[in-house]
């Protein structure tokens, strides 16, 4: 050992996390190349195995959230029993934290970085913290996710959207064919985040707080991930998955639209098809109901206070959202140019909604946890990706996706040497078409769950939403690797 870290014959210190290069040799098979990887570092254990916590903590925050309301209720039974004014219980609310989806992967963090800090020393895990994990992405999601949610930005695309759902009459179902299916192609312009922030918002107003029954519910939730995961690809710079290797593998709009953008656009269009035939009856019964108020509208917007936004405060928030997305590689000029909007939208608060940073931050937070774990997690991801056939690579970047950020997996595809171009295909393509399995499964996910879910108790129950994501998902799978 050398200054905390494990060392080479000639006696230099290795980098953390070890490059994936450093190890041995492959081996004949899978399992003895990950014995052989896990015996040169047997760290790669532990960090799988916080990682694997995280993930079962993540599909059973529900849980901690029933309980925290269980406990909350009991506590104030028994106040108003004995005279006293109910209060918040600190337990209760402790389990109602553990309960928050966004913040699961970063108490997990907190366990790997003291266990770094433990194995290899505290100068080593503050430079993988600070250093070595790459925090553009959550960064860049919280401004999107910023922009994307004000007030002139929404309304410009509810008018959009206006125009294609009064083809079908304006009906809850002509919205939720216009929402699921231009929403997330915008991604591919906007980038997958901001599509994701608008289609939920428009979602929320114009579908959900119809109160569709729980099937439906999680049927638009999982069509809704999945559609945005891959709607994202009809250009080479919205996607994460695509952006990832794009660079490396010289892909660019043009090969992303003959190759998968036309496939993405079809799998939209039949998958968003499929379910609204299947819930036709309850477009119905939902066209029939009175309108409800928007429980997102703040009260000054409902009661007129708000002043009509003027087209030239929605070109300036185009703009911002413009500059953020043409350098969303560089966190100075987006970050900088987000703080320069903040002052405009003070500036002209008398067009503006009150809008919460909550939620973008907490998205920000909960990715900025993943990568934190992700990036010690390429030690068994990439022997498996080079393990595999074209067709067994496609399936599983797919399943892999659902417990990996899909970035991730297009990531450590681009360090498997020699990858032919069929691998590359199949790589990305069960990269974006698994992005819906799950919230962790696409780096919009979160902000979508983090807008949708107080219209599912305040918990989207991960079983719930895999089987609302499934038929698309296989809809996409038939698309991508048939045609």
């Amino acid at each position: 050992m050398l200054l905390g870290l494990p060392v080479l014959a000639l006696g230099s210190p290795l980098p953390f996390p070890r490059p994936l290069d450093s190890y041995p040799p492959d081996a004949a098979g899978l399992w003895d190349t990950l014995a052989a990887r896990a015996t040169a570092e047997p760290f790669n254990l532990l960090a799988a195995a916080i990682f694997a916590i995280a993930i079962l903590h993540t599909f059973s925050a529900a849980r901690f959230t029933a309980w925290s309301q269980r406990l909350q209720r009991r506590h104030d039974e028994e106040a108003l029993a004995g005279g006293r004014e109910p209060a918040p219980l600190v337990a209760a609310e402790l389990l109602h934290l553990f309960g928050e989806v966004e913040v699961v992967f970063g108490m997990w963090a907190v366990v790997l970085a003291g266990a770094i800090a433990v194995r290899f020393g505290w100068h080593t895990m503050t430079e993988y913290l600070n250093t070595t994990v790459n925090y553009t992405e959550p960064l860049f999601v919280v401004v999107i996710m910023a922009l994307a949610s004000t007030r002139p930005v929404v309304g410009l695309a509810e008018r959009t959207l206006r125009i294609v759902a009064a083809l079908g009459g304006g009906s809850p179902g002509a919205w939720w064919i216009a929402i699921l299916t231009i929403g997330p192609l915008l991604g591919s312009f906007i980038t997958e985040p901001g599509a994701m922030t608008i289609s939920a918002l428009l979602l929320a107003r114009q579908f959900y707080d119809l109160r569709p029954s729980r099937t439906l519910s999680y049927a638009t939730l999982g069509l809704l991930f999945v559609n945005v995961s891959i709607g994202g690809t009809l250009t080479h710079f919205a996607a994460p998955p695509v952006l990832m290797v794009a660079r490396l593998w010289e892909w660019d709009t043009i090969f992303m639209l003959g190759h998968f953008g036309w496939k993405a656009a079809l799998a939209i269009a039949i998958s968003t098809a499929v379910y609204y035939m299947c819930f036709r009856r309850e477009f119905s019964v939902l066209a029939s109901r009175p309108p409800v108020p928007d429980v997102e509208r703040p009260d000054e917007e409902a009661k007129g206070q708000l002043l009509d936004v003027p087209g030239w405060v929605t070109a300036v928030h185009v703009a911002f959202l413009i500059w953020t997305v043409v350098n969303a590689h560089y966190p100075a000029l987006f970050v900088g140019g987000f703080l320069f909007f903040l002052g405009f939208v003070k500036a002209t608060a008398k067009y503006q909604a009150d809008q919460s940073l909550r939620t973008p931050l907490l998205v920000g937070f909960f990715l900025a946890g993943l990568v934190i774990h992700g990036g010690l997690q390429g030690w068994w991801i990439a022997p498996v990706l080079a393990s595999l056939s074209s067709e067994s690579l496609f399936w599983a970047a797919a399943g892999l996706t659902a417990v990996n950020d899909n970035a991730l997996i297009t990531y450590l595809a681009t360090l498997v040497p020699n990858l032919g171009e069929p691998f590359k295909a199949a790589v990305v393509e069960g990269a974006v078409a698994g992005g819906g399995l799950t919230v962790i499964a696409n780096a919009p996910n979160p902000a979508g769950q983090a807008i949708l879910s107080r219209f599912f108790d305040d918990s989207i129950l991960p079983i719930n939403l895999l089987a609302g994501a499934l038929i698309p998902t296989l809809v996409a799978a038939a698309v991508f690797r048939l045609l």
